[in-house]
């Protein structure tokens, strides 16, 4: 059970037609994660993207659409994630494997209940990353929680949000959820990033602790490259 302090975030990136043993690699992925232990484990698959190929897929596109890109984050001890590396090794044979140190600044689990307008703004260089792993089915106040998370992510004036709806994936109880085997409830995860500077990070900690009762919450330490944005008005083609 992973717990608030020092963690690692081990992300691998996969295309959804990748097979091991005759099985998509992100599935083999989830049960040996399932099988060691991992605390808990989401699969994003990405609506666009290309690889060394050079060839852009999107889900646009029907005959490229089952080829998309599949990223697979596990989040743990450093111990637990060390000790799932050479099994991901061997499944892995095209992709990138990466790992991140993070902190979690909260964790919690039903389960676990009693147990432990102005300028655009520039980002470069040193920054934080914020990471908000919840259900889909997760209300707050009669709205659907990553909703009104970002409600309250804009009126403190973050830089900006992305959503993204997992599509498997299992949490603390170890139930394994897959997007086809899903009941009308929603199950999955979904994961909210927020990137932006060091105090404003920490100026939504304090909602979060008060809005988020069960899932993760985690900051990074990253390095903004390059930050560019669409003006206002510029309508998305």
């Amino acid at each position: 059970m992973i717990t608030k302090g020092p963690a690692k975030k081990l992300t691998v990136y996969v295309e959804e037609a990748d097979r091991f043993g005759g099985k998509p690699v992100y599935e083999v992925l989830i049960d040996i994660f399932h099988k060691k232990k991992i605390t808990g484990v989401s699969v994003f698959r990405g609506v666009a993207g290309y690889g060394v190929d050079g060839v852009v897929h999107t889900s646009k596109i029907e005959i490229l659409a089952m080829n998309m890109p599949i990223k697979i984050e596990a989040l743990d001890t450093e111990e637990n994630i060390n000790r799932v590396l050479p099994d991901v090794y061997q499944v892995v044979e095209h992709g990138l494997v990466e790992i991140t140190d993070t902190s979690v600044v909260k964790a919690v689990s039903k389960a676990w209940e009693g147990k432990e307008e102005e300028e655009h703004m520039k980002l470069e260089g040193k920054a934080k990353l914020l990471r908000i792993i919840i259900s889909e089915d997760d209300e707050w106040e009669g709205e659907p929680l990553y909703e009104a998370l970002v409600k309250r992510l804009i009126m403190t004036d973050i830089a900006g949000a992305t959503i993204y709806k997992a599509i498997a994936g299992y949490g603390p109880h170890k139930r394994y959820h897959k997007k086809k085997t899903l009941s009308t409830h929603g199950e999955l995860p979904i994961l909210i990033t927020v990137l932006d500077t060091e105090e404003k990070i920490q100026k939504v900690i304090p909602v979060l602790d008060d809005m988020v009762n069960e899932g993760i919450v985690a900051v990074s330490d990253v390095n903004i490259i390059k930050y560019t944005h669409r003006d206002v008005g510029i309508e998305a083609l």
